[in-house]
């Protein structure tokens, strides 16, 4: 039966719901939901730089599974947004390692300002994309190679795909479900959730 590893990336000072919401949405999606042979899709796991904790922006603290160097192998990886995103744009090791990775990772995603990472790795260059809506002009100024896209949940680019602020991640990861494990376990996670998307509307 088809599974999925999930990778999503931590630093200090990402948005709780950027990472918490994609989180959550690939680690409900189930075969069977409730009967005895319940199969989960999606295996999640998180990285932080040195895998030690990180604290989020209003000072959650988060202890990642991996660090850049032990990290496996991903079928998907997320890259969040917040706050932290100021500094980790100058982080050199950890901009490598996001480029280094999307060569042998399927799908490349990120939510709210995450896609600036993925802008200065050079990924974005000629594709569109988006990103937070207090963002847009920023990123249009600093990456003019970008395409970027306002008004919109999440740009699909085929292997990388980029969403708008926080909320936008949970439509862009139902989205990613949709692609992945189809239609049904996607509405069946979006219903567990109580979280209404329009699986066919929000897309550019």
């Amino acid at each position: 039966m088809q599974s999925w590893k999930i990778g999503i990336l931590l630093f200090d000072q990402v948005e709780v719901l950027d990472f918490a919401g994609p989180y959550e949405v690939f680690g409900l999606a189930a075969y069977d939901r409730y009967q005895p042979n319940e199969h989960f899709l999606f295996n999640v796991t998180t990285i932080s730089e040195s895998g030690s904790p990180i604290v989020t922006r209003n000072n959650l603290k988060v202890t990642p599974d991996y660090s850049l160097a032990t990290a496996p192998a991903y079928d998907l990886i997320v890259i969040p947004g917040g706050p932290g995103v100021r500094q980790a744009l100058s982080n050199q090791t950890l901009i490598n390692w996001i480029r280094e990775r999307s060569g042998g990772t399927p799908w490349i995603t990120s939510v709210c300002t995450g896609s600036l990472l993925l802008a200065q790795a050079g990924l974005l260059d000629g594709k569109k994309a988006t990103t937070h809506f207090d963002s847009i002009e920023w990123m249009r100024t600093h990456f003019p190679a970008i395409d970027v896209i306002e008004d919109v949940k999440y740009v699909d680019e085929d292997r990388i795909v980029t969403s708008g602020g926080v909320a936008s991640g949970i439509h862009m990861s139902l989205h990613m479900m949709d692609r992945l494990a189809g239609r049904n376990i996607a509405e069946d996670v979006s219903r567990v959730m109580e979280f209404e998307t329009d699986f066919d509307a929000y897309a550019c």
